[in-house]
């Protein structure tokens, strides 16, 4: 369904503003009580925005009390900033899956930004711009929102109270492509510089890909004649481009990963074909492989699995690399 006004309210956003402040509804439990928005680019994204595209909520749950909406047509990149009452100078930035055709916005966005809010880390969800809506530059046009996102919350650490040497990124399937794609890629120029916040590093402190789709051209090899993956066309230099493992660098962030060996859409050999890329390079890595999960779990549905704990392991993880103090 369209975004209606009532669906804009209970998101705490108007249709076309900039920044807004107020309550915004997520599933997760101990959501603190403030949260605002905040456009990524102050005078619209820096790419021609496709004909007819429009920002759609829909709604996929059959259960009314819980969420589960997928968040499409996104022409201006947003944050939604959970600010924890008691904060420890953390921050991290969730960047929700959906095969780069949409975003699981609540379970692998709100949900996730809400979590580690209630636990002291500032939260952020990041709507993106998808491949799959037609925009020209294909992959780089979420690289160049992600690499956005961590120079902004970077230029406003001091107002926000986050120590700019501890900005995590973690994101989910096609988000922990994304995730993995811009800690190899961060300094790469996808986008022409807007303004003072583009002169700050976009490298994240701490990486959690989680089933993160890695192995690109073992994808697109599943893909029927005629269509595109990644929206834009797509060759082979493309793939290889945007495929992290690829590009593993020395310099790269400790990376946390999280995969089921289960997973039938996107296998662990994903991720640990990351693992290995990283380690090769010396990167600091923990590898989680659990035998039941599938794919898509987020935050939801751990119970009676291994994965229940995952979350809390990554921030056992961030302490002992120093995001978390």
């Amino acid at each position: 369904m369209t975004l209606g006004r009532r669906d804009l309210l209970g998101l705490g956003l108007a249709a076309g503003a900039a920044t807004v402040a107020g309550p915004l509804r997520a599933s997760s439990p101990g959501q603190p009580a403030e949260v605002s928005r905040i456009d990524l680019w102050p005078n619209g994204a820096p790419e021609a925005v496709p004909a007819g595209l429009a920002v759609k909520l829909t709604e996929r749950s059959a259960d009314p009390a819980i969420r589960d909406r997928s968040l499409t047509g996104v022409i201006q990149p947003w944050l939604d900033h959970f600010r924890p009452s008691r904060p420890n100078g953390a921050a991290i930035i969730a960047i929700p899956g959906g095969g780069y055709r949409h975003m699981a916005w609540d379970k692998e966005a709100l949900d996730v930004a809400a979590w580690f809010a209630a636990r002291g880390v500032a939260g952020f969800a990041l709507a993106y711009r998808l491949p799959n809506d037609g925009w020209e530059r294909g992959l780089d046009t979420p690289l160049a929102d992600a690499q956005r996102a961590v120079r902004l919350v970077r230029s406003r650490a001091r107002e926000w109270g986050i120590d700019p040497a501890r900005i995590a990124v973690i994101g989910f399937s096609a988000g922990g492509h994304l995730t993995a794609n811009l800690a190899a890629r961060h300094d790469q120029p996808v986008y022409p510089a807007q303004d003072a916040v583009d002169r700050l590093s976009a490298r994240p402190d701490l990486a959690a890909p989680i089933y993160p789709a890695v192995l690109l051209e073992q994808l697109a090899a599943t893909v029927p004649a005629g269509q595109s993956l990644f929206g834009a066309a797509t060759g082979a230099d493309d793939l290889a481009r945007h495929s992290p493992h690829l590009h593993a660098r020395a310099d790269a962030p400790p990376h946390y990963l999280v995969h089921a060996e289960d997973d039938p859409l996107v296998g662990p050999e994903h991720a640990l074909a990351l693992r290995s890329a990283l380690r090769a390079k010396g990167v600091m890595v923990e590898t989680h492989l659990h035998a039941r999960g599938g794919h898509g779990f987020g935050l939801r549905h751990l119970a009676g699995t291994s994965l229940v704990d995952w979350p809390a392991r990554l921030l056992d993880f961030g302490r002992m690399t120093g995001w978390i103090s």
